[in-house]
């Protein structure tokens, strides 16, 4: 799960008030109790500390959200009197709630929004093909179409030699619509940062735009038999053939990451690539090498208290060690709210690690990270590399470093001067220099015959001795 929509939160310093509200059901009694709901929302903000303007921007919001919009709920984080950030949830949490704190409270959202992957569906026909995009917690949403060519589409039922020629070109319009569907599709992958596609439609089109996806839209793509192209083909089986592709996907995904953070534990001997424990934790952050956050929810680190700043990277285990980070008034905070806005701040993977999962070489304490390599000065994730120095001390040269001997500067001194004196003899109108030995072609006296067979039309001079055509001794 990215969390790069959360980015708005990182301009504010806060304190922030964060919601996660129900809307409940669209009835009469339903009404009645939303109204209940926000009133009790906006009483705990103010119990808490809230400032009077951001308690009215939080009841303001949510007195005009509706069922409709928000079938299964909303988060609000709200501060200076504004609603920052309104996120749509994609599970009902079990009770509407609000706190008041110097960070937004964004472990629940890890649960409640869902990590299922963002999934493109391409529904292909002979013809051309509808993309559909679907994210978690979201109805599906248009994502382009393409349209090939439209005729010939369909081959004719004889098999007679006189249909060759008509079969073949059909076929060549469903290679060449196939190419633009698969380009289009690339495109389109491109540009939603789709985790998953799913090929929906004709069996042989479908196959066809597979094989000519590139490498790293192929690795993600997977085909169903269920559903088509044409209106109304939609049904449960298609339904239930992507949500396995979307939970295949994250499956997968979650190995992946467990697979690298077991990796990573080789030992204190070296640099490892995996974290865990809280201190840890903190310095990564400061370092900005979170790559992945893996979170068991009910781990005893979540909720440990360390210390904070305004910045995403201002994190501590003591307030001691905060102060001397450069902020002078640091805040008590959860463990897991500060890991998390500091993988929000370098657009970091967040992971939940199911509870099936769990085994002994995931830490117990709920939080660990996946890290990223360090960079030298060089370009970033190249350590640079000194250049060695010859015997005696001496620095090498340019030309020394690159690699390039003095017989190649001779060889380049001889060169640059031929042409230089070329150069000289054409402004001067004169002719270009030969080389030695050179000799002239062409017609003249002084010069030499051209050799025989090469194109010129002049017969070949004859030897001394007898001709093998008229057996004649030639003239002295």
């Amino acid at each position: 799960m990215r969390l790069s929509f959360l980015q708005p939160l990182l301009d504010h310093p806060g304190p922030w008030a964060t919601v996660y509200f129900d809307p409940g059901q669209a009835d009469e009694s339903g009404a009645k109790r939303r109204e209940l709901s926000v009133r009790d929302v906006c009483r705990t903000l103010e119990q808490q500390g809230a400032d009077e303007a951001t308690t009215e921007a939080v009841r303001a919001d949510l007195t005009e959200r509706s069922p409709a919009q928000d079938p299964a709920g909303r988060v609000l984080f709200a501060t200076g009197g504004e609603v920052v950030l309104s996120h749509r949830l994609s599970r009902r949490p079990q009770s509407p709630s609000a706190s008041w704190a110097p960070l937004p409270r964004l472990a629940p959202l890890l649960e409640l929004s869902g990590q299922d992957p963002v999934c493109l569906v391409a529904y292909i026909d002979r013809t051309g093909a509808d993309f559909q995009l679907r994210e978690a917690g979201g109805r599906p949403q248009d994502s382009g179409h393409v349209e090939g060519e439209q005729w010939p589409v369909h081959r004719t039922a004889t098999s007679d030699w006189s249909e060759r020629h008509f079969q073949l070109k059909v076929e060549n319009t469903w290679e060449h619509n196939a190419a633009q569907i698969a380009e289009a599709l690339a495109a389109a992958h491109e540009e939603s940062g789709a985790d998953v596609v799913v090929l929906v439609g004709d069996p042989r089109e479908r196959r066809s735009v597979h094989d000519k996806l590139p490498e790293e839209v192929k690795a993600v793509t997977v085909e169903t038999e269920r559903g088509g192209r044409a209106a109304g083909s939609g049904s449960a089986a298609l339904e239930e053939a992507i949500e396995n592709a979307r939970q295949e996907c994250l499956r997968r995904h979650i190995e992946q990451a467990l697979d690298r953070f077991r990796a990573g534990r080789v030992g204190t001997d070296r640099p490892t690539d995996a974290v865990e424990g809280v201190p840890a934790m903190v310095d990564a952050a400061r370092q900005h090498r979170i790559d992945t956050l893996l979170v068991r929810p009910g781990g005893p680190d979540l909720h440990q208290e360390m210390w904070a700043g305004p910045e995403p990277d201002q994190v501590a285990v003591r307030r001691t060690d905060a102060e001397a980070l450069g902020d002078g008034s640091p805040a008590p905070v959860r463990a897991d709210d500060a890991l998390l806005r500091s993988a929000a701040a370098t657009s970091a993977d967040v992971l939940i690690i199911p509870f099936e999962e769990v085994s002994d070489d995931i830490p117990a304490g709920g939080l660990a990270l996946v890290v990223r390599a360090e960079c030298g000065i060089g370009r970033p994730g190249r350590p640079r590399t000194p250049v060695p120095a010859r015997k005696g001390g001496a620095c090498r040269g340019p030309r020394q470093q690159s690699g390039e001997s003095a017989q190649g500067r001779r060889v380049e001194a001889r060169t640059g001067g031929l042409l230089a004196l070329r150069s000289a003899h054409t402004r001067r109108g004169g002719e270009r220099p030969r080389a030695a030995g050179r000799r002239r072609r062409g017609r003249g006296p002084g010069r030499s015959r051209p050799a025989a067979g090469r194109g010129t039309g002049a017969r070949p001079l004859l030897r001394r001795g007898r001709s093998h055509a008229s057996g004649a001794e030639p003239p002295s």
